[in-house]
């Protein structure tokens, strides 16, 4: 029996280089609504939950969840994986796959992948970034809900507090995990938004790319690089996040 699988998709309006970018219009839906609508085409039965702070600034963001009858959950600003731990338990979550909202191009079919692995091989975290070899932004995570809770009472550190998983990548030995790699090294592409250039470089593929109800794929978009290559410089300057600034 698998159980209960929810994504839970974090997402705050008071981003700090970007304010207010999952809000952001990009081929004229939020930034937040393309991240749902993509995660909307797993294969997995899978419910698919907002985790917001208690901040006033995200009441615009539960304002969407209501009018796009999305169910939410609302936790602390800065720690993270408490309000993923709550928002799992309060969903009865038995498998949490991590969506994070400003990856405008995550990628269903690595989620399955994903999901696949952890349930078929009985294993308690599998991702796709340790060490990285997709482009960033198509970050896959996915846990069981009892290492959530081991990672939950036991990190002590702020960042751990504040990015989730780093528990996971920092104690190998108390969780059985697994890394899956990219067939051709990709992590030298940055496919998420932290700046302008960022969600410019993103307009312009959703520009040549989205169609309503009609996904596009990492292939799609390489094709699309491959032959437009000013493109993809026009965030070539933005720094890195911790795990592919590293890698």
């Amino acid at each position: 029996m698998v159980g209960k699988i929810i994504s839970i998709v974090q997402a705050r309006c008071n981003s700090k280089r970007l304010s207010n970018k999952v809000l952001r219009l990009i081929s004229g839906k939020p930034l937040i609504h393309h991240i749902f609508e993509r995660i909307s085409f797993c294969s997995h039965d899978m419910k698919n939950i907002l985790a917001t702070t208690i901040s006033k600034k995200d009441d615009a963001l539960i304002k969407w969840a209501k009018k796009n009858s999305i169910k939410f959950f609302r936790g602390s600003e800065n720690d993270v994986l408490t309000r993923f731990f709550e928002t799992a338990k309060f969903f009865k979550a038995d498998i949490i796959v991590r969506i994070t909202a400003d990856d405008p191009f995550k990628e269903p079919g690595l989620i399955d992948k994903a999901l696949n692995i952890l349930i078929q091989k009985k294993l308690d975290f599998v991702s796709n970034n340790n060490p990285p070899s997709f482009p960033e932004g198509l970050d896959t995570e996915v846990f069981t809900f009892k290492a959530l809770s081991r990672a939950n009472l036991l990190a002590k550190e702020k960042f751990e507090r504040e990015h989730v998983t780093q528990f996971f990548y920092k104690n190998p030995k108390q969780f059985k995990q697994l890394n899956f790699r990219c067939k051709k090294s990709l992590h030298h592409l940055r496919w998420t938004i932290d700046t302008s250039a960022d969600l410019k470089m993103v307009r312009l593929i959703y520009k040549n790319l989205y169609k309503k109800e009609n996904l596009f794929l990492m292939k799609d978009i390489l094709e699309l690089l491959d032959s437009n290559p000013s493109i993809n410089k026009i965030n070539n300057n933005v720094k890195r996040s911790y795990m592919y600034k590293t890698s």
